[in-house]
């Protein structure tokens, strides 16, 4: 799915982000994850430009590259500039296997709790960049997962992120994040962030305990919604 040129326009372009950004800002997407750690979905950048990406980079104050694709340029250009760059690749299409989600995960721990610490000294947001070939599939799935893992409805996640980045996910990989199961890493933190205010404007916080059983039918309802919205019924 995210296998399309890199540089293919979108009939929806994407809104610049901030000011004084740079055409290279329509092909990013910033999600929130709470006040102090974001998201940037893009594609991938190429050793004949990543000298763009980099300034993006520090104006949006990117610590980390997740990239789930093979490399198209230089991690030491990026590492020279303070960015750390992680390899996740997996076959573009599909969903991540337990090792990359495990990592990716463990990645956003330790960033969210640095992040916590230096907000009032840092006025801009930490920001961990992740990219496949086109940001339409394994970028936004990882993004998707780890909203999940903060008690956002997946559903509604993936309504979000679409919005955020026309085209993303495809059928497989929506099956996979509407049936997410969060780990039991994440239940145990909720309650420490039920005070943060959503990023989502009106997504709703599942159970503590995971979704309990009374929900299922309704759960299953908008995801038969969903597909029939994005799919045209088809499933």
């Amino acid at each position: 799915m995210d296998s399309i040129s890199s540089h293919q326009s979108f009939s929806n372009p994407r809104k610049q982000i901030g000011k004084n950004a740079t055409p290279l800002a329509n092909s990013f997407s910033l999600v929130e994850m709470n006040a102090h750690l974001r998201f940037l979905i893009m594609d991938c950048p190429t050793d004949s430009t990543i000298s763009l990406y980099l300034k993006e980079f520090a104006r949006l104050n990117v610590t980390d590259v997740v990239r789930v694709c093979e490399p198209t340029y230089k991690a030491e250009r990026l590492e020279a500039n303070g960015v750390s760059v992680h390899n996740f690749p997996f076959k573009d299409g599909e969903v991540p296997p337990n090792s990359v989600i495990t990592s990716w995960l463990q990645i956003i721990n330790k960033r969210e709790a640095e992040a916590a610490k230096q907000i009032q000294v840092q006025p801009v947001p930490t920001t961990i960049a992740v990219h496949c070939v086109a940001g339409l599939g394994r970028a936004p799935v990882l993004v998707a997962i780890a909203l999940t893992e903060q008690g956002q409805d997946p559903v509604a996640v993936i309504d979000h992120i679409r919005r955020k980045r026309r085209g993303a996910f495809n059928n497989k990989q929506i099956s996979f994040l509407v049936n997410y199961k969060r780990t039991s890493t994440s239940r145990s933190r909720l309650s420490l962030l039920k005070n943060n205010s959503s990023p989502i404007g009106n997504l709703k916080n599942s159970s503590e305990s995971g979704t309990p059983a009374s929900s299922s039918a309704s759960k299953d309802t908008n995801y038969k919604s969903f597909f029939k919205k994005v799919f045209g019924g088809h499933n």
